[in-house]
């Protein structure tokens, strides 16, 4: 999925295309949306918008245009936080740093990313995919089981991008193995791509995408060509890229333009997830 990727923030470097206003089947009518909001009542709203009291993405609304949370609305200038305030789930990004386990809890009693996370009331936070022990790099947590399961879902096709540090180099026969397919314990696997990202001495940086998730795939991937990897970084996952001033064991909130956006590229029309067993 990479060709469509999500806005950037003015706090972070994520890419998805900006929602523009529709007047097709995709989102609600906006004075619809913005009553669900608590705004108003759709007559009231409806007046607001006739008197060019509303914007979706900057434009004056017209009765009877469709929006949906993750757009920019504004009524008088004010920004509206729709997705807030119709309950679209949260969706946060966590640098993850090596010696954190992406597990609740460890028998071994060892560190794990949920203990850096923002603590929640009658929801659980819910891992996209995971990374191993020693790697890190970007993880995304929602408190939407929907919303995670289809981004973990090869139907959406959310490929992943890591930045791999091994000792040696690839030579031209071992790249195009890797983007042929070489043979894993567990079955076939294939980098979409690979490119060299340069280096100093013996310590040399690639950049390779896949579209899988499978355990340990990467290190797995070089070892079946005799390479060693000793330092790996997911630093995307689909549309959403880590964000450059983002610090290890740290997380961040998206926005609801991102959380919406992010929505659309998982195909999720106007109705939205279920989060917690209700639509919103």
């Amino acid at each position: 999925m990479r060709g469509r990727e999500v806005k950037a923030s003015p706090r972070a470097d994520h890419i998805v295309a900006a929602p523009r206003p529709s007047t097709g089947p995709e989102g609600e009518k906006l004075h619809k949306l913005l009553a669900q909001a608590g705004l108003g009542s759709r007559r009231e709203i409806e007046g607001w918008i006739a008197a060019g009291r509303v914007t979706v993405n900057g434009a004056t609304a017209v009765i009877g245009v469709r929006a949906r949370p993750g757009m920019r609305i504004e009524v008088d200038g004010r920004p509206v936080d729709v997705a807030r305030r119709t309950g679209l789930p949260r969706v946060l990004l966590y640098h993850k740093p090596a010696g954190e386990i992406v597990s609740v809890a460890d028998p071994e009693g060892r560190p794990t990313v949920f203990e850096h996370l923002p603590r929640l009331r009658g929801e659980k936070w819910i891992a996209v995919g995971r990374l191993d022990f020693n790697t890190m790099g970007l993880l995304i947590f929602t408190t939407s089981g929907e919303l995670a399961a289809r981004l973990m879902h090869p139907r959406y096709e959310f490929d992943r991008e890591y930045a791999v540090r091994i000792a040696g180099e690839v030579t031209p026969a071992q790249m195009r193995a890797f983007v042929h397919g070489v043979q894993l314990d567990d079955g076939p696997a294939k980098f979409e791509s690979i490119e060299s990202e340069g280096g100093e001495g013996l310590n040399r940086w690639y950049r390779v995408v896949l579209k899988e998730g499978r355990y340990r795939e990467v290190r797995r991937m070089f070892e079946s060509q005799g390479l060693t990897v000793s330092r790996l970084i997911r630093t995307r996952f689909g549309p959403i890229s880590l964000p450059s001033d983002l610090p290890r064991g740290r997380y961040r909130d998206l926005g609801a333009e991102e959380i919406g956006s992010l929505m659309t590229a998982a195909g999720f029309g106007g109705e939205g997830p279920r989060e917690g067993g209700r639509r919103h």
